[in-house]
């Protein structure tokens, strides 16, 4: 399988055949986002669009957002679905497009199945996040 980025003129035309992907996992997402609000982060720019391909065929799709810290420029990983990372190989092509664009490292926030996998290729647990939303107060 080949990770390729999908270049922003290129989003629009490309978001029916990934869409599906990101609906499947929305029952695992917390509610920041919905698949619409996703498709118009990406395009617009603020996330990189990545699809995962075998034989010309899109098995899966990762969203991922650039931000910077005083000392590194985070690739954060904002949303994955389908038959993507599940490989060191996938992982590595996930890693030379993370430093491609400047990225001294990636960050995402995962549940515990998708934590233990990304073990394997040495994410290390950083911090538990929790949120109150605040008109709950």
């Amino acid at each position: 399988m080949e990770i390729k980025h999908v270049p922003l003129e290129w989003v629009n035309r490309t978001w029916q055949d990934v869409e599906k992907f990101f609906v499947m996992c929305s029952p695992f997402s917390t509610g920041d986002y919905t698949v619409e609000q996703m498709k118009a982060y990406v395009a617009q720019g603020s996330w990189s669009l990545l699809v995962v391909v075998e034989d010309g065929v899109i098995h899966g799709a990762i969203t991922v957002s650039f931000y910077n810290r005083p000392n590194d420029r985070v690739a954060l990983v904002t949303q994955i679905g389908g038959k993507c990372i599940s490989s060191k190989e996938t992982f590595d092509q996930l890693r030379v497009f993370a430093l491609s664009m400047g990225a001294t490292t990636i960050e995402g926030a995962a549940r515990e199945s998708v934590a233990r996998l990304w073990r394997r290729y040495g994410f290390k647990e950083k911090h538990r996040i929790v949120s109150l939303k605040l008109e709950q107060l």
